[in-house]
């Protein structure tokens, strides 16, 4: 198994109708700021050094354009671009210079099921880290459907470098190796009867920031549709909601650290008294809105301008 490919999630990459709406709402309302803009797209940041989290696309339609991934090297782009093809996916774009804000160099794959994943190392960083109360700083996950989570699964862990952390009924939850310890799962692969988004996940400074948050979304008529709680995977304290061009979003907080030395958990370890959905049992949701938005949006096939 290949190790320490990827150091980490940088950002997702998403289309959308309404381009200024939605960075009106990440700016004003989800609490991110704008990094760059560029030929109508605009790059939006958290507190943290990522150069962006959020690429805003304009699009006919809500699409997702890719995920992506910090490489750990510049060899490692050669390497995932090799494992990509053994193992059953496809290269797009071999490595070469980002010429997007934040630069570095990329390459752009597509996993065996569709999902469009870019890789990037030597990407501008910034310097002016600050935790702040009720500001994303990063990003903890991507959660994304699967109509064959074992089949897909594979690839993600023999090419990429990812290992398991805990199986559930419903869901697979992916890590990157990490000696000192890092966050629980990066990546999701969600069982479902399709292959879109089902949501990303914002890390905030603490259990009263995603509170907070909560508050501030549904004051500009943002309801909670899952939350809050504690999950069991993960332990993460949550609020999902469903943003603009029908994007679940979730913020996130005390997301379980893990090293090297995790034995990942099986479905039979994370049951439920009945009608409880997580640790805490007072959750209110997931709404049906939320569970119809989490099989919307699909991947945007490479190179489409639609």
């Amino acid at each position: 198994m290949n190790e320490r490919l990827l150091s980490g999630l940088r950002s997702v990459e998403i289309g959308l109708a309404d381009v200024p709406a939605a960075e009106a709402f990440f700016t004003e309302t989800w609490n991110l700021s704008v990094a760059a803009r560029e030929g109508g797209v605009v790059y939006l940041r958290g507190t943290g050094a990522d150069h962006h989290l959020l690429a805003l696309h304009p699009r006919a339609s809500s699409q997702l354009l890719s995920v992506t991934l910090r490489a750990s090297s510049a060899d490692a782009l050669d390497t995932l671009a090799r494992n990509t093809k053994t193992h059953g996916g496809m290269v797009v774009h071999a490595r070469s210079p980002v010429t997007e804000p934040g630069g570095g160099e990329a390459v752009t794959v597509v996993d065996p099921q569709g999902r469009v994943l870019r890789f990037v190392h030597g990407d501008e960083q910034h310097s002016d880290i600050q935790e702040q109360r009720d500001r994303p700083s990063r990003l903890a996950h991507a959660v994304m459907n699967s109509h064959d989570v074992a089949a897909v699964q594979p690839f993600y862990e023999n090419a990429l470098g990812f290992r398991l952390s805990d199986r559930t009924r419903i869901m697979a939850f992916l890590r990157l190796p990490q000696a000192a310890g890092g966050d629980h799962h990066s990546i999701a692969l969600a069982d479902a009867d399709n292959d879109c988004l089902n949501h990303i996940a914002f890390v905030m400074p603490s259990m009263e920031s995603v509170m907070r948050g909560g508050g501030r979304m549904k004051d500009a008529g943002y309801a909670i549709e899952w939350g809050p709680g504690r999950h069991g995977p993960g332990d993460n304290i949550f609020n999902y909601f469903v943003g603009p061009g029908g994007f679940v979003i979730e913020y996130t907080a005390d997301v379980e650290q893990v090293d090297d030395s995790h034995v990942a958990r099986g479905p039979q370890d994370w049951k439920w008294p009945p009608g409880r959905l997580d640790q805490w049992g007072i959750a209110v949701g997931p709404t049906p809105r939320l569970k119809d938005a989490q099989k919307q949006i699909a991947f945007a096939k490479p190179g489409d301008p639609s």
